[in-house]
């Protein structure tokens, strides 16, 4: 079989895969959080991962920072409005090799039925095989991009000056995915 030009899927494996932001709070401390539930696959040629195909949902409700005041604040119409916007989702539309273990992922990311493109920083982390002949890759990803582009506004101004919730959003993903 030539690797070359066959398509391979490949599926996260949830176990070994997380997914975490933070966004700066009274301007002086980062708090973070975590999607708890997510999923994404990417289709290659062969095990080259260069152009792949990168698609990924995650469950608004399964937002988690630690804090259950925050977290169902997070989840209401002045965030993510779960009830009417059960999932976010992204879809590749370019995923370019910059050097052997480094990639620029470019996609459109929707959130609250907005939909913009964010770029991300991917590193190849390697590939191995586990105990039960699984084969897996694996990718560290980090980007950073503007909540009010989606509509996420909600905010309050500081007596001090400057606001309570920082419009950058920092996320890194640290995912690992099998080999259908």
């Amino acid at each position: 079989m030539d690797t070359t030009t066959s398509k391979t899927t490949w599926v996260l494996d949830p176990t070994h895969s997380e997914l975490l932001f933070k966004v700066k709070h009274l301007m002086i401390t980062n708090v973070k959080g975590e999607f708890r539930s997510f999923n994404a696959s990417l289709e290659s040629v062969g095990t080259d991962f260069s152009k792949a195909k990168v698609t990924a949902t995650v469950d608004a409700d399964s937002i988690f920072t630690n804090n259950t005041d925050r977290d169902n604040h997070l989840k209401s119409a002045d965030f993510f409005d779960v009830e009417n916007h059960k999932e976010l989702t992204f879809e590749g539309t370019s995923f370019t090799k910059l050097d052997d273990d480094n990639y620029q992922l470019k996609g459109d990311l929707t959130i609250k039925g907005v939909t913009k493109e964010i770029s991300l920083n991917v590193e190849f982390g390697g590939m191995a095989k586990d105990p039960w002949g699984n084969e897996k890759a694996g990718f560290s990803i980090s980007g950073k991009f503007n909540r009010k582009d989606w509509g996420l506004n909600w905010n309050a101004a500081l007596e001090a000056g400057g606001v309570m919730v920082s419009d950058e959003v920092r996320i890194n993903g640290e995912v690992q995915f099998v080999k259908q």
